[in-house]
């Protein structure tokens, strides 16, 4: 139950991020959205990882782990955040809610490839029930969905983002043997951050000046935003 509790919980941080980006971006740039609450998050999850170390044994880490986390940062988070926020920016959020519902599929399937777990045709039709239920709960108004040519480079974006998620899921199982869920997220953000640091100050400049004149929703946002980077 508590495992179904915090997917739950995951999922729901999910949808808030896609309003989210809706809600900022008249004022901060699809970069910063991601970077600005990715290294608050980093910079609050190093207590936790000090009092780990600390209280855990000391294991060996194989130093390829770096190209691992490296892996997950490149092909599982930048997709699974800044992609998706790229394309949330030209899209509608209705279009994202509805093409994040094939990353349980899709997980599914790399799941299949990375790890090897067997998939039944039980768990298909569980799937396909689970996103028609999903469908039948959201209360999404098919008729404000848009797929046409002016949107259709955002919502390519948004599928391509979820692959990146999916990745990160099924892939990102191999580093829990050998460490702790804080410590993965901990360290991906690292290798994350360092991957995108020369990318926000060049490409949106003017994102440091324009700080003191965030609006109070913005800040709200952006805080919610920072702490689904610590529990996702």
């Amino acid at each position: 139950m508590r495992s179904w509790l915090l997917l739950f919980s995951c999922n729901f941080m999910w949808a808030l991020q896609f309003t989210c980006i809706k809600l900022v971006q008249d004022q901060v740039g699809p970069l910063f959205t991601v970077w600005g609450p990715m290294t608050l998050a980093t910079v609050m999850l190093y207590p936790l990882i000090r009092l780990e170390v600390k209280s855990a044994e000391i294991r060996d880490k194989p130093s390829s782990d770096i190209l691992i986390f490296l892996l997950l940062a490149v092909v599982g988070v930048f997709p699974g955040q800044v992609v998706i926020t790229w394309g949330t920016r030209m899209s509608l959020a209705s279009n994202a809610a509805l093409l994040m519902l094939t990353l349980p599929v899709s997980t599914a399937f790399l799941a299949f490839i990375f790890l090897h777990e067997k998939m039944t045709p039980v768990r298909w039709v569980s799937f396909g029930l689970a996103i028609v239920g999903v469908l039948m709960c959201s209360d999404i108004d098919f008729r404000t969905l848009n797929f046409g040519k002016g949107y259709l480079y955002g919502n390519a974006l948004i599928f391509i983002g979820t692959l990146g998620s999916a990745f990160y899921n099924s892939y990102g199982k191999k580093i829990l043997e050998r460490y702790s869920p804080t410590e993965m997220l901990f360290f991906t953000n690292e290798a994350m951050f360092t991957f995108i640091k020369p990318l926000p100050l060049p490409k949106e400049p003017e994102v440091l000046e324009a700080i003191p004149h965030y609006s109070l929703r913005t800040c709200i946002v952006l805080t919610l935003t920072t702490l689904s980077d610590i529990y996702l």
